[in-house]
């Protein structure tokens, strides 16, 4: 490498960790290396707020930030033709023009793809509609105002594999929300399908008494659940689902009708690191230490919902751990400043605290939870409902989208109210750390 050339960051993936990442690395080096953002994208979509495009109570332009104008102002590199494969060995990324980019350290932050294959018939190109992208979300919203013309049930949840719950309960409780304003909630009979142990499980075995509170509210809005459950397949207007028991066998087969339909999908590594030896797992999750480091490769470090992360415990039927916002910011806090000790001669030492704050929106109301770490044993582990959850989530969302178009990771202002509340995105350093 030239005296003159700066080390060379590339960061894979533009959405809420890769975005965030890439401001804060270049604010934690200081100048000292040359940062890349490499999306498939041109834009930041706020992808919390899909549920709420997924019914019109948001456009998706206002949850759209471009980005190059943002990475522009910020110093950073940043180019939306995608990549097409990470060779580790070669500290190379291919993209999709042909051309190749070297790196001296890569971050992975490229989110999951979206499994829909798995089960006939599952999925935007199926018979369901999806609210895991904007323009999903968007689809379904014109998706969703077909079937009030004609109302028919419901069905909505998680299918097997799925590590990211949250979103399925929103959607769930929106709908009947969006269905008594329009005055034919009467009309349609609604069903929650999901492959967790139990309601509120959330691939966390619960978090304060999510088990309470969301049993709680599907009943109040009488939305019945089949729970351990297995889709098999999706028909045209029919969902077959297999019920399991405690011992792996069928219980009870459920042939569920719908006229609207949307189950989250479970995650896979994307093509550009899928089977890749030694970077990710046989589901093509990225393999990382306690540093976000991965452990064969060591100029690689990755954040987000590409991070391989081992369920929770045995459970019926497979259930994924998720990756909450807060939790991915920590792991991006600890990836800029390793990256940073690094470039400084030290050995990586930071360790992301995975602490997790939850809102779940139902529109006229909404469930909060904290758990510290997210993974238990917890310090904290806490949860609490009501109206101020919708105010909570529609502050956080002008927020967040404040942040990415300033190019800002942390305000002050941020950093002061999650001292007062006792919320850290590191661990705290211990000798063992710095070894």
């Amino acid at each position: 490498m030239p005296a003159n050339t700066l080390p060379r960051i590339l960061v894979l993936g533009a959405g809420l960790g890769g975005t965030i990442a890439a401001y804060e690395i270049r604010d934690a080096t200081k100048g000292r290396a040359e940062v890349t953002v490499v999306s498939d994208s041109e834009d930041y979509w706020f992808v919390p707020s899909n549920p709420w495009v997924a019914v019109r109570w948001r456009e998706p332009d206002a949850i759209r930030v471009p980005l190059a104008p943002v990475m522009a102002q910020k110093g950073i590199g940043f180019t939306s033709v995608g990549a097409t494969r990470v060779h580790p060995t070669e500290s190379r990324v291919e993209l999709r023009d042909g051309s190749s980019m070297s790196y001296d350290w890569l971050v992975i932050a490229t989110g999951p793809e979206l499994a829909f294959d798995e089960i006939p018939g599952f999925g935007p190109d199926g018979h369901t509609v999806s609210v895991c992208k904007t323009d999903h979300a968007a689809h379904a919203a014109d998706a969703f105002d077909e079937f009030c013309k004609n109302p028919r049930p419901i069905v909505v949840g998680a299918a097997q594999g799925a590590s990211c719950f949250g979103p399925a309960y929103e959607y769930a409780l929106i709908l009947d929300t969006e269905l008594r304003r329009r005055k034919i909630r009467d009309q349609v009979p609604m069903t929650f399908v999901t492959s967790e142990p139990y309601i509120g499980h959330l691939g966390l075995d619960g978090v304060g008494d999510t088990k309470g509170l969301l049993e709680s509210q599907l009943r109040e809005r009488h939305i019945k659940w089949v729970t351990n459950a297995r889709v098999t397949r999706f028909d045209d207007g029919m969902a077959h689902v297999e019920e399991v028991g405690e011992d792996g066998a069928v219980k009870k087969t459920h042939d569920l009708p719908f006229g609207f339909s949307m189950l989250l999908p479970a995650f896979r590594g994307i093509k550009a690191v899928y089977g890749i030896e030694g970077l990710t797992n046989p589901r093509g999750f990225i393999l990382a230490d306690k540093h976000q480091r991965n452990p064969n490769f060591k100029n690689v470090y990755s954040l987000g919902v590409c991070v391989a992360i081992p369920p929770m415990g045995p459970t019926p039927v497979p259930v994924g751990v998720p990756k909450t916002g807060f939790m991915i910011e920590s792991m991006v806090t600890a990836v800029a400043h390793n990256i940073a000790a690094e470039l400084d001669g030290r050995q990586p030492n930071e360790v992301p605290s995975w602490n997790a704050v939850c809102l779940a929106d139902f529109g006229d109301g909404g469930v909060a939870f904290v758990a510290q770490p997210q993974i238990p044993p917890r310090n904290v582990n806490w949860s609490s409902h009501g109206k101020w959850v919708h105010l909570a989530k529609v502050g956080f969302e002008k927020y967040f989208l404040k942040k990415v178009r300033s190019g800002v990771s942390e305000p002050f202002y941020e950093k002061l109210a999650l001292q007062v509340l006792g919320i850290n995105k590191l661990k705290e350093t211990t000798k063992e750390d710095v070894r």
